[in-house]
């Protein structure tokens, strides 16, 4: 799995396939779509009609809150493999946990069964935190792959990757520049951004590259979508690292998902 992707969450579908195109031809590997982002068809379009052959291409998605269940999953992952018109993904997610709804280890049950069919070359979850992580892998057979999460220089999540490390399982960032928002505007970053001669957005990702974390930035702006990939040219330095990383204030952007309901 490429440690940089390219996120489509809010991208319509009238939109999508023109920006998965060209970020596949500015060198991204790596999609992660999902169903809820209704997006799905002109996300595979995109990946026919790029040239690339297939085995090149990362693909994830996730399966949403209402299908979760063990014959629900397995269903609204037939749907998302028409809609993507492919024959396996690489990466199938639980999209969140709903402790509430309880229906987790259900789904996660399903996820091993498509992974033990091959229809999906991983499985892992979105969302979790650590109690949810310790049932899969107490209940389940199979160690998730990876954990999307947000995650920031302001929403470090330092606990969840500690445990996710400790249990090999990848984390991977959803939201990776803070959607844009005050961290684009840091002055800590954007002075390190003017010392790099690298854009503030190009310093964060960097600072995931060298924590070990995947990252899947979004964009729909071409010089943006290129600009996001051109960070395996510089390093920070350890004082750098250390200046972003004392930047955390547990600051999201999106919904805690100990709170989440079904949707």
């Amino acid at each position: 799995m490429p440690q940089l992707g390219y996120g489509v969450f809010k991208v319509p579908e009238e939109e999508v396939y023109q920006v998965v195109l060209e970020a596949l031809h500015a060198g991204y590997r790596s999609i992660d779509t999902a169903m809820i982002y209704e997006n799905e068809a002109g996300v595979g379009r995109a990946l026919r009609d790029s040239g690339i052959p297939r085995e090149e291409i990362f693909l994830t998605t996730k399966v949403w809150n209402a299908n979760q269940g063990y014959a629900e999953t397995l269903a609204a992952f037939e749907t998302s493999l028409t809609k993507l018109g492919v024959d396996y993904v690489d990466l199938y997610l639980i999209h969140l946990p709903m402790p509430n709804e309880d229906r987790y280890m259900d789904t996660w049950h399903a996820l091993e069964e498509l992974y033990k069919q091959g229809k999906t070359k991983a499985i892992g979850v979105s969302n979790f935190h650590i109690p949810h992580l310790k049932r899969i892998l107490e209940e389940g057979t199979v160690v998730p792959a990876v954990n999307q999460i947000e995650l920031h220089p302001f929403l470090s999540q330092e606990e969840i990757r500690t445990f996710c490390k400790e249990h090999d399982i990848l984390v991977e960032a959803w939201s990776p520049l803070m959607k844009g928002r005050d961290a684009l505007t840091e002055p800590v970053i954007t002075d390190i951004a003017t010392t790099k001669d690298k854009t503030p957005a190009q310093v964060i990702l960097r600072w995931h590259i060298q924590h070990g974390i995947i990252a899947i930035p979004k964009s729909v702006t071409p010089s943006r979508i290129r600009e996001n990939l051109a960070v395996f040219d510089f390093e920070l330095s350890a004082t750098e690292m250390q200046q972003l990383d004392a930047l955390n204030q547990n600051q999201r952007t999106g919904s805690n998902p100990d709170e989440m309901h079904k949707k």
